[in-house]
Protein backbone atom coordinates (compact mmCIF):
# COMPACT_ATOMS: atom_id res chain seq x y z
CA UNK A 1 0.00 0.00 0.00
CA UNK A 2 1.60 3.68 -1.27
CA UNK A 3 0.30 6.44 0.42
CA UNK A 4 1.85 9.79 -1.08
CA UNK A 5 1.48 12.92 0.98
CA UNK A 6 -0.86 15.10 -1.92
CA UNK A 7 -3.37 11.99 -1.34
CA UNK A 8 -3.29 11.98 2.12
CA UNK A 9 -3.64 15.69 2.28
CA UNK A 10 -5.87 15.25 -0.02
CA UNK A 11 -8.26 13.27 1.94
CA UNK A 12 -7.43 14.75 5.00
CA UNK A 13 -8.82 18.44 3.55
CA UNK A 14 -11.89 16.53 1.54
CA UNK A 15 -12.83 14.54 5.08
CA UNK A 16 -11.90 17.75 7.35
CA UNK A 17 -13.88 20.16 5.22
CA UNK A 18 -16.82 18.06 4.01
CA UNK A 19 -15.58 18.17 0.23
CA UNK A 20 -15.77 15.18 -0.71
CA UNK A 21 -16.63 14.44 -4.38
CA UNK A 22 -17.49 11.75 -6.56
CA UNK A 23 -14.02 12.10 -7.75
CA UNK A 24 -12.47 11.59 -4.33
CA UNK A 25 -12.71 8.65 -1.65
CA UNK A 26 -12.79 9.81 2.07
CA UNK A 27 -12.38 7.13 4.51
CA UNK A 28 -11.52 7.34 8.11
CA UNK A 29 -8.83 5.21 9.22
CA UNK A 30 -8.83 5.72 12.93
CA UNK A 31 -10.31 8.40 15.07
CA UNK A 32 -10.02 8.18 19.09
CA UNK A 33 -9.24 9.85 22.74
CA UNK A 34 -7.44 6.57 23.72
CA UNK A 35 -4.23 5.17 22.39
CA UNK A 36 -4.31 1.35 21.32
CA UNK A 37 -4.49 0.11 24.90
CA UNK A 38 -6.99 2.15 25.60
CA UNK A 39 -6.01 4.71 27.73
CA UNK A 40 -6.71 8.29 27.35
CA UNK A 41 -4.59 10.44 25.08
CA UNK A 42 -3.28 13.89 27.18
CA UNK A 43 -4.32 17.42 26.41
CA UNK A 44 -2.27 18.93 23.56
CA UNK A 45 1.11 20.69 25.04
CA UNK A 46 0.26 24.30 25.09
CA UNK A 47 2.92 26.49 22.87
CA UNK A 48 3.55 27.02 19.31
CA UNK A 49 2.32 23.99 17.34
CA UNK A 50 4.99 21.72 15.28
CA UNK A 51 3.45 18.64 13.57
CA UNK A 52 6.65 15.93 12.54
CA UNK A 53 5.72 13.22 10.02
CA UNK A 54 8.39 10.62 10.21
CA UNK A 55 8.53 7.22 7.87
CA UNK A 56 10.61 4.85 10.15
CA UNK A 57 11.67 1.53 8.64
CA UNK A 58 12.45 -1.69 11.44
CA UNK A 59 14.32 -4.52 9.74
CA UNK A 60 13.40 -7.85 10.57
CA UNK A 61 14.21 -9.39 13.70
CA UNK A 62 15.18 -5.67 14.94
CA UNK A 63 13.64 -4.32 18.68
CA UNK A 64 13.50 -0.78 19.06
CA UNK A 65 14.91 0.39 22.20
CA UNK A 66 11.81 0.90 24.91
CA UNK A 67 10.62 4.93 24.81
CA UNK A 68 8.01 6.74 25.16
CA UNK A 69 6.32 9.81 23.78
CA UNK A 70 5.41 13.00 25.54
CA UNK A 71 2.83 14.28 22.90
CA UNK A 72 0.00 12.77 20.66
CA UNK A 73 1.19 10.49 17.73
CA UNK A 74 -0.94 7.86 15.11
CA UNK A 75 0.58 6.20 12.58
CA UNK A 76 -0.22 3.92 9.57
CA UNK A 77 1.94 0.71 9.33
CA UNK A 78 2.66 0.55 5.63
CA UNK A 79 4.73 -2.47 4.71
CA UNK A 80 5.49 -5.59 6.88
CA UNK A 81 4.36 -6.47 10.43
CA UNK A 82 5.02 -4.83 13.87
CA UNK A 83 4.23 -6.21 17.66
CA UNK A 84 4.45 -3.31 19.94
CA UNK A 85 4.77 -4.30 23.74
CA UNK A 86 3.91 -1.86 26.72
CA UNK A 87 5.98 -2.16 30.36
CA UNK A 88 2.49 -3.01 31.74
CA UNK A 89 2.17 -6.09 29.46
CA UNK A 90 -0.07 -4.52 26.77
CA UNK A 91 0.51 -6.10 23.42
CA UNK A 92 -0.52 -4.92 20.15
CA UNK A 93 0.05 -7.19 16.67
CA UNK A 94 0.09 -4.90 13.68
CA UNK A 95 -0.25 -5.82 9.97
CA UNK A 96 0.16 -3.89 6.66
CA UNK A 97 -2.69 -1.23 6.79
CA UNK A 98 -3.13 -1.47 10.02
CA UNK A 99 -3.31 2.18 12.07
CA UNK A 100 -2.02 2.91 15.80
CA UNK A 101 -2.87 5.64 17.65
CA UNK A 102 0.32 5.30 20.04
CA UNK A 103 0.72 5.10 24.00
CA UNK A 104 1.83 8.56 25.49
CA UNK A 105 3.87 9.21 28.50
CA UNK A 106 4.00 5.09 28.83
CA UNK A 107 7.40 2.73 28.26
CA UNK A 108 6.93 0.49 25.52
CA UNK A 109 8.92 -1.00 22.46
CA UNK A 110 8.48 -2.36 19.11
CA UNK A 111 9.93 -5.46 17.98
CA UNK A 112 9.33 -6.62 13.64
CA UNK A 113 8.83 -10.52 14.51
CA UNK A 114 8.61 -10.67 10.00
CA UNK A 115 10.57 -11.53 7.30
CA UNK A 116 10.62 -8.30 5.90
CA UNK A 117 10.91 -4.46 6.55
CA UNK A 118 8.26 -2.99 8.68
CA UNK A 119 7.94 0.18 7.35
CA UNK A 120 5.23 2.86 9.32
CA UNK A 121 4.35 6.57 8.84
CA UNK A 122 4.12 8.15 12.03
CA UNK A 123 2.55 11.87 12.47
CA UNK A 124 3.55 13.77 15.92
CA UNK A 125 1.29 16.79 17.58
CA UNK A 126 3.94 18.36 19.54
CA UNK A 127 4.92 21.63 20.42
CA UNK A 128 8.00 23.93 19.67
CA UNK A 129 10.85 22.86 21.94
CA UNK A 130 8.90 19.52 22.85
CA UNK A 131 10.95 15.93 22.63
CA UNK A 132 8.44 13.87 20.34
CA UNK A 133 10.06 10.54 22.07
CA UNK A 134 12.67 9.60 24.83
CA UNK A 135 14.92 6.92 24.87
CA UNK A 136 15.30 4.84 28.10
CA UNK A 137 18.69 5.34 29.67
CA UNK A 138 19.89 2.54 31.65
CA UNK A 139 19.24 4.29 35.01
CA UNK A 140 15.28 4.87 33.86
CA UNK A 141 15.27 0.99 33.62
CA UNK A 142 16.13 0.70 37.21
Amino acid sequence: MRITLSAFLLAFCASATGLETPQTRVETIVQSSQSWNGSSLPMYPSGKPVVTILKITIPPGVSLPVHQHHVINAGVLLEGELTVHTEAGDTLHMKQGDPIVEVVNQWHHGVNEGTVPAVILVFYAGAQGEVNTQVRTASEAQ
